[in-house]
């Protein structure tokens, strides 16, 4: 049995490994809160440096928008990896996905709601 910032860790650690080869460029900084049968997790500065210069020189932020649709494409299309990962690692499974990314400050949240609360926690 694990601890709640055990679990909270092994999650952070598992977002990295996805983020890095999945994305191709991991966060600098993660954190993952486990509350009930949700699981928020902030990543801060995960845009390319590509993605911050369209971002900066956007006037009409058509480039703004096109970063976001393409980061929640990738995410979607890599969702079942990490919902094999969370049930894994909290032994219940992943019933909705919700996320969002900051073109400002290169941060993104992602929250998952769980089937359930997770029972083996300290």
């Amino acid at each position: 049995m694990k601890s709640k910032g055990e679990l909270e860790s092994e999650i952070s650690q598992a977002i990295i490994r996805f983020e890095k080869e999945y994305m191709g460029r991991g966060p600098l900084e993660t954190k993952t809160y486990l509350v009930d049968d949700l699981v928020l997790v902030r990543l801060k500065n995960v845009l390319t440096p590509a993605e911050l210069k369209l971002a900066q020189a956007d006037e009409r932020h058509q480039g703004r928008e096109l970063i976001k649709q393409s980061r929640h494409k990738l995410l979607e299309h890599g969702r079942p990896l990490l919902e094999a990962v969370l049930r894994d690692i909290l032994g219940v499974g992943v019933r909705s996905l919700h996320t969002d990314i900051s073109t400002k400050t290169g941060e993104r949240i992602i929250v998952f709601t769980l089937e359930g609360k997770p029972a083996d926690i300290k």
